[in-house]
């Protein structure tokens, strides 16, 4: 918690360390410093890139999103027709309207596979990622903190950092923000948790003591005279900033819609498409897609101001709604991406466009994939089931080649038909997007089993 004394600053290098620890997430002043010394040192490993994983998970259909294939017979191609795309010849799933103009700004991948067909969280979290989030990776390699400001530099987003009220995380399949190997210090930073870094953005002073920003200022000033003599005094000036900036406006804001245009944030959000009323209560699924349709594209307008002010590597999941089994749980296809497909198609070109006004487009990699794919036959209630050798995957941005399609699947998009693209190949790929993979190789500090996830597999061919 940030504290001030009043007592005359006899103690004021004690003090002035107590303010410029500011307890995030274990961040120092000594921890921040030597973090930007290293970030300084680190010559090109850092591509100054960062990552937005949107993990579909459940299980999307790879027929109904990217590859309708509606030239197969019926009863397997898509059961939402299809809509023609920026790129000759290429068709998106009938639901991606808004997507499909803009297919020259992805590469979508029709021969990956995730390789089985249990529920999980792979590739995001797996025994292959050392039960690490790949965010979590990112973050021993760069540090937990962005070494200017305090951002955490891994996040994951529930719907609940739209709204408390939404329902809690899934995590009988797997914890999103696990640590795995790296240790709880590289745990991705998971806002709407309650955990301790989010109590300290929280400006702990009476208001009748610390009414305005100023007098704030006025308390770092005190503590930064007080250390003038001691061996902090040559941090104090950028400490203060970082105090200033983390507390009052720098770290914080990024996670506060309300700092956001409000026409932007129109734009992004999705509650208006799907309606609670107008989504069926016969699926116990129900209050999931609710909060789905409620806040996907807010979570993804949070990404990408989180990624603006420094963080890496962002994770966002909608809890388990693409498990279009139409059982008791889940919708079928049809009925399932009128819930999941129009909010995905409207979140994430909101998404593309965005990044592409403000110039992020090369900064900012998109990927959206889940755990698996469907089965290429309908079921005989109108769902698809599990399906691991074939698996939707789109990326777009961090200045990869975009406007193409990479490999084919089989007449009954069933398999690839093409040489596969694997899980650790996507790794990899993601990987080499923000590192330069040789300089990681050789870098000191860096555990070699983070070197072996991150060169696991190939670069995905066409993307680099």
């Amino acid at each position: 918690m940030l504290s001030f004394c009043d007592h005359n600053y006899r103690n004021g290098r004690r003090e002035f360390l107590r303010v410029g620890g500011l307890a995030l997430g274990g961040l120092t002043l000594p921890g921040l410093l030597s973090l930007k010394a290293q970030a300084a040192g680190s010559g090109t490993l850092l591509k100054n890139k960062s990552v937005i994983f949107l993990f579909m998970h459940g299980g999307p259909s790879q027929i109904e999103t990217f590859d309708p294939k509606m030239t197969a017979p019926s009863g397997i191609h898509s059961e939402t027709g299809e809509v023609a795309t920026k790129i000759p010849g290429v068709t998106f799933g009938g639901t991606f309207t808004k997507l499909a103009p803009l297919a020259d700004r992805m590469s979508i991948v029709r021969s990956y596979r995730s390789g089985d067909s249990r529920h999980d969280i792979k590739p995001i979290v797996h025994k292959d990622t050392l039960d690490a989030n790949l965010g979590a990776l990112y973050s021993r390699v760069v540090g937990a903190n962005h070494p200017e400001n305090g951002m955490p530099t891994s996040a994951v987003l529930y719907p609940q950092a739209i709204d408390e009220k939404m329902m809690p995380a899934i995590t009988k399949f797997g914890k999103f923000d696990s640590p795995g190997q790296m240790g709880s210090a590289y745990a991705p930073f998971v806002p709407g948790a309650g955990g301790d870094m989010q109590s300290n953005m929280t400006l702990s002073i009476p208001q009748n003591r610390l009414d305005d920003r100023r007098q704030l200022l006025t308390k770092l000033d005190q503590a930064r005279w007080a250390a003038e003599k001691s061996d902090t005094f040559a941090a104090a000036s950028e400490l203060q900033q970082q105090a200033f900036d983390v507390i009052l406006g720098g770290v914080s804001k990024a996670f506060d819609l309300s700092d956001e245009d409000p026409r932007v944030v129109a734009r992004y959000d999705t509650a208006p498409l799907v309606r609670p009323e107008a989504i069926s209560r016969r699926w116990k699924n129900y209050q999931r897609y609710v909060d789905n349709a409620q806040s996907l594209g807010k979570l993804l307008l949070m990404a990408r101001r989180l990624c603006e002010a420094g963080c890496g590597f962002v994770t966002i999941t909608t809890n388990f709604v693409w498990d279009m089994h139409a059982d008791s749980n889940n919708a079928g296809v049809a009925e399932g991406m009128d819930y999941m497909g129009v909010p995905f198609d409207h979140a994430v070109s909101a998404f593309l466009e965005d990044v592409h006004a403000r110039g992020l487009s090369n900064d900012i990699l998109l990927v959206c994939t889940g755990e698996m794919g469907r089965t290429p036959k309908l079921n005989s209630r109108g769902g698809r089931d599990h399906w691991g050798n074939l698996s939707p995957l789109m990326l777009s941005g961090g200045g990869l080649n975009m406007g193409q399609v990479i490999g084919q699947s089989d007449r009954h998009v069933g398999g690839p038909q093409t040489e596969p693209i694997e899980r650790k190949d996507l790794v990899t790929s993601i990987m080499h997007t923000l590192f330069d993979l040789g300089e990681l190789r050789i870098t000191r500090g860096v555990p070699n089993e983070v070197v072996q996830v991150a060169t696991a597999g190939k670069v995905i061919p066409g993307l680099f």
